[in-house]
């Protein structure tokens, strides 16, 4: 029987002293350390995560030395095409067979809540610069996880802010029709409302489609002096450019968009999103150190970094420095050592790790530069406000993660 094979097995191990979780152990331990992105390489999001988020992760072990704990440091990367399914297989497979000790980026929200199931099961650290659902940090908040640079409840309390008090007071919606695009609605449309505005109505539209003509005419047709973008990556963009066809901002209605990558405006191009004003955790020209590393990323992709690369490399600096204050990659010492450890680096100043797993910084209101005020091609914003950490983000007395005690 099996049974028998595995009893004289375990008592060869111990006659010698050696227990088989110990020989295991021992085995991984010379297996290169593990760290693992899902991210968006082909599709709709592949231009602000993608490689950039890989090459960024791929910088911070470098800069780190390469080793920790006394194994190599190896990098997988992996195309979730954004299916929560196949994003919930791979970090499976990562945790059960390949001892990927943390995911330290999910592309999109969809699949990033996906994973966050799995690493509950498997008590996994996933840390997440790409997605913006804020239920990531309320409802669905889980101890093993880190939302690190943006939500779409801080995009909403900046973005949207400033829209309505630019006189935007009545709001149409154009949605990616998912957990992203649903949120970043109803934050904002929740700020919309609270500084006295109106919502007169809203459109999903499929993630990654082509044609956004027939919604866009349901806008038009709202007659809402703003008509806010509430999708991201090339949706938003294609929106924008099919909007111009349309003439939607020369017949008096304004074009609000709700995330808004560098990626974005550049290949909009200045002429058409001057005046443009948006939100971001990070802008590359901000100061001599984010523009020094970011200058070094350029080098690299031959493009300027957008805030949720540069959260790649700061969290994944960040999670390595506390797996060696650790000693361990266990899940719940790593956590306590990134919470308790403040973030104080070009990607942010003065962060810091709440119970709900959200990251608190600062966050900037930018305006897009007009094409004579702009230096070089990657020269776009200049800075409008900085909001606080505390007001830009929920507080956590109005979290709803259930890990938060009231």
């Amino acid at each position: 029987m099996k049974w028998h094979g595995i009893a004289a097995a375990m008592a060869l191990a111990t006659a010698f002293g050696v227990c088989p979780s110990e020989g295991a152990d021992a085995q991984q331990a010379g297996e290169p350390f593990r760290i693992g992105l899902l991210l968006d390489m082909s599709s709709v999001y592949a231009d602000v995560t993608g490689v950039g988020s890989e090459t960024a992760a791929r910088m911070a072990v470098e800069d780190y030395g390469g080793k920790v704990l006394g194994r190599p440091i190896e990098v997988l990367a992996v195309d979730h095409q954004n299916k929560p399914d196949i994003a919930s297989a791979k970090a499976r497979e990562w945790f059960d067979s390949d001892h990927v000790s943390a995911i330290l980026d999910v592309a999109a929200s969809a699949p990033a809540l996906a994973v966050m199931d799995v690493a509950k099961q498997r008590s996994k650290i996933v840390v997440m610069s790409g997605p913006g659902a804020s239920s990531i940090t309320n409802e669905a908040c889980i101890p093993t996880s880190v939302h690190y640079v943006y939500n779409t409840y801080a995009l909403a309390h900046t973005t949207g802010k400033a829209v309505v008090a630019q006189g935007g007071d009545s709001w149409f919606f154009l949605t990616a029709d998912y957990s992203f695009g649903y949120q970043l609605e109803k934050d904002t449309s929740d700020v919309v409302t609270a500084s006295g505005g109106k919502v007169l109505g809203d459109v999903k539209a499929p993630l990654n489609t082509a044609d956004f003509s027939s919604f866009l005419l349901q806008a038009q047709a709202s007659k809402a002096k703003v008509i806010g973008l509430a999708n991201a990556g090339a949706d938003l963009t294609n929106s924008i450019k099919q909007a111009a066809e349309f003439g939607i901002a020369t017949g008096g209605q304004k074009l609000a968009g709700l995330l808004v990558y560098d990626n974005d405006i550049h290949a909009l191009g200045l002429q058409a999103t001057q005046g443009m004003v948006l939100a971001s955790a990070f802008y590359w020209d901000m100061n001599d150190e984010p523009r020094k590393w970011s200058k070094r990323f350029f080098d690299r992709l031959h493009k300027m970094p957008n805030m949720s690369q540069a959260g790649v490399y700061s969290s994944t600096m960040h999670y390595l420095k506390s797996v060696a204050a650790a000693g361990t990659d266990e899940a719940d010492a790593v956590m306590k050592k990134m919470r308790d450890t403040p973030i104080d680096d070009f990607f942010v100043k003065n962060g810091h790790i709440r119970p709900d797993g959200l990251m608190v910084h600062d966050m900037y209101l930018f305006q897009v530069k007009a094409p004579a005020e702009s230096k070089d091609p990657w020269d776009l914003y200049k800075l409008v406000a900085t909001i606080p950490g505390d007001q830009a983000f929920q507080s956590l007395a109005d979290s709803r993660c259930p890990l938060v005690k009231k």
